[in-house]
C-alpha cells in the first residue's frame, strides 16, 4: 500500500493526490500539520523519514520518495496507465516545462516558509505579505499563461484533452492564489483549464476541503 505524507493546505501534497486519483491508485494517508506545535513536519521521526522535513513523502514497499514532482514521475513509471506524460518528446518538454514554471519558479517564493519569513523574521505586515505573493502570482501567472494562451498544443487541459502532469501543478497553484484574492482576469486560460480541471472527480476528490485533516 502506497503511503502518502502530506498536508491538506500543501500544494505539492495537492499535485501528488491528483495523480495518485488520476492513475487510480489506493493509498494511505499520513498527516503532518505544517503551523501546529511548531510544525509537525519538523518532528524528528518525520525528519528520519524526509530529511528535507517538507511534504509531500511517499512510501512505497520499503522506498521513500521525497519532491513532489519526482514523486509524480516515479508514479509515471511504476504505473504507466494512465499516462500523465505525452508520448512525443516535444509534447513530454512541453508538459514539464509548464509543471516546473510552477513548481520552481512560482510556487517557492509563496511557500509556507517564504511568507512566514517575510512576517516574522523581516518585519512585514500581513497586508506586505500578501502583497509580495499577490506580486509573484502575478509576474509567474503571466508566463505560464503565454505558454498556454494560443498554442495550438493546448486544449481542454494544458496539453490537449488529457490531464497531464502540467495539470497537476496548475491547478493547486490556481486555487492557492484565490485563497490570496489574487486578480485572475489576465489569466483566462489557466482559470479555464483549472475550472475544467477541477469539475473532474479525480481532482475534485484531491481539493484541501475534501481531506481528512481539513480544518
Amino acid at each position: 500500500m502506497l503511503k502518502l505524507h502530506g498536508y491538506f493546505r500543501s500544494s505539492a501534497a495537492y499535485r501528488v493526490r491528483i495523480a495518485l486519483n488520476l492513475k487510480g491508485l489506493a493509498y494511505e494517508n499520513a498527516f503532518h500539520h505544517l503551523t501546529r506545535g511548531g510544525g509537525e513536519h519538523l518532528r524528528p521521526d518525520y525528519v528520519a523519514l524526509n530529511p528535507q522535513a517538507l511534504v509531500p513523502a511517499l512510501e512505497d514497499d520499503g522506498a521513500v520518495l521525497t519532491q513532489s514532482l519526482a514523486i509524480i514521475e516515479y508514479l509515471e513509471e511504476r504505473f504507466p496507465e494512465p499516462a500523465l506524460l505525452p508520448k512525443d518528446a516535444v509534447g513530454r518538454a512541453r508538459v514539464r516545462a509548464i509543471a516546473l514554471g510552477i513548481a520552481c519558479e512560482i510556487h517557492p517564493l509563496n511557500n509556507l516558509r517564504v511568507l512566514g519569513y517575510v512576517t516574522k523574521e523581516l518585519g512585514h505586515s500581513d497586508a506586505e505579505r500578501t502583497k509580495w505573493y499577490r506580486h509573484w502570482i502575478a509576474d509567474g501567472f503571466k508566463g505560464i499563461e503565454g505558454l498556454l494562451a494560443g498554442n495550438p498544443a493546448t486544449g481542454s487541459f494544458c496539453h490537449g484533452d488529457k490531464p497531464t502532469l502540467a495539470d497537476c501543478c496548475l491547478v493547486p497553484q490556481v486555487f492557492n492564489a484565490r485563497r490570496f484574492d489574487c486578480d485572475l482576469t489576465a489569466f483566462p486560460t489557466m482559470v479555464r483549464i483549472a475550472e475544467h480541471a477541477a469539475s473532474l472527480p479525480a481532482f475534485a476528490a484531491a481539493a484541501p476541503g475534501k481531506q481528512p485533516d481539513a480544518e
